[in-house]
């Protein structure tokens, strides 16, 4: 049998399937999240990627995923409040997307406690990414009503504790717990919902579908890697990024530099220096999205690569998870 909290989650999102597609810059494009959630589970907007990488005007934008489906959709609040400007522009996202009718949230980053409150005003709910105790306490005294577990085989901006451990530490914030990182089959899918999680966050398993807009030697790559051949870089925002091991990577490094280890241990030049990875880092990934030729190898992925074998559309993915689920309810 599923947990109460998988039906807790399935009432916040108003889903079939306890899966969500990870918000991912670069590769949130419009079409993979209507996918997503017209099959089931929850597409989730990224709105840089929306409009900084895919150059939709944000409002149209959701308008036009309305046009693909009338299923629910989320969005992704990136909250980190160091950029004033930045900050504006996402307190305005966030306005624009109630008033299109979105009232489910994923925060990351910073304290959720202004998305918390307009949210819930709205009467919308929020689940912050959390990677350990420390980070969920806070989101829970900002009021939010779930916990994306983020482990150490995400793709992404991945944590540092098993799926087990994570879950282990976090069951008694009696919230309901979505694992994100390393799963991309039905098998997997299975071992989280009985370990207790509420569903499952997938992010790499989409962006090797038909729906995806990414380069076919970046779908290519995902389906040929390895778990061994993800590695983390420091050098996307100065914290642990899983990428691809790739010529480019390579030549990149991993560690920061002298200089950037020195600017990262400022209180006020982090900061900085931060600003200036994300800055280079939303140009590469663009660049590495957009390019279909797949020369500029600079790819975003977890450890769930080790079970993709091929590429796939949505439509024919998420069946394979719901017939999982009926042998769990």
């Amino acid at each position: 049998m599923t947990s109460s909290y998988t039906d807790q989650f399935i009432q916040h999102t108003g889903i079939a399937l306890p899966i969500i597609c990870g918000p991912m810059y670069p590769c949130s494009n419009p079409e993979l999240v209507a996918a997503v959630s017209a099959a089931g589970g929850l597409g989730v907007v990224q709105p840089i990627s929306l409009t900084y990488v895919h150059g939709y005007d944000f409002v149209k934008g959701l308008q036009y995923i309305r046009t693909l489906t009338r299923k629910p959709i989320g969005m992704n609040a990136l909250i980190e409040q160091s950029n004033q400007r930045y900050h504006q522009r996402m307190v305005q996202w966030v306005e624009l997307a109630l008033q299109e009718g979105v009232r489910f949230f994923i925060t990351s980053l910073g304290k959720p406690d202004w998305v918390v409150q307009r949210v819930h005003a709205a009467g919308g709910v929020v689940y912050h990414d959390v990677t350990e105790t420390k980070w969920a306490q806070k989101a829970m005294d900002a009021g939010v009503d779930g916990l994306i577990a983020v482990n150490n085989r995400a793709g992404g901006h991945a944590g540092a504790r098993s799926m087990q451990v994570l879950y282990d530490e976090l069951q008694s914030c009696n919230l309901p717990l979505i694992c994100a990182g390393g799963i991309s089959t039905p098998e997997e899918y299975q071992q989280a919902l009985r370990m207790g999680y509420a569903g499952i966050q997938m992010g790499t398993r989409f962006i090797a579908t038909s729906e995806c807009n990414a380069p076919m030697l970046y779908k290519q790559a995902i389906v040929n890697a390895k778990e061994i051949d993800i590695v983390l870089s420091e050098r996307v925002s100065g914290t642990p990024v899983s990428l691809i091991r790739t010529p480019f990577i390579d030549r990149m490094g991993l560690k920061p530099t002298r200089f950037e280890q020195w600017m990262l241990h400022g209180q006020q030049r982090k900061y900085l220096m931060r600003t200036i990875y994300m800055l280079k880092s939303l140009w590469k990934l663009k660049q590495a999205v957009l390019d279909k030729t797949g020369s500029r190898d600079y790819w975003q992925a977890g450890k769930s690569v080790a079970g993709i074998n091929s590429i796939d559309s949505v439509k024919d993915i998420l069946p394979r998870f719901a017939k999982d689920s009926s042998i769990l309810r």
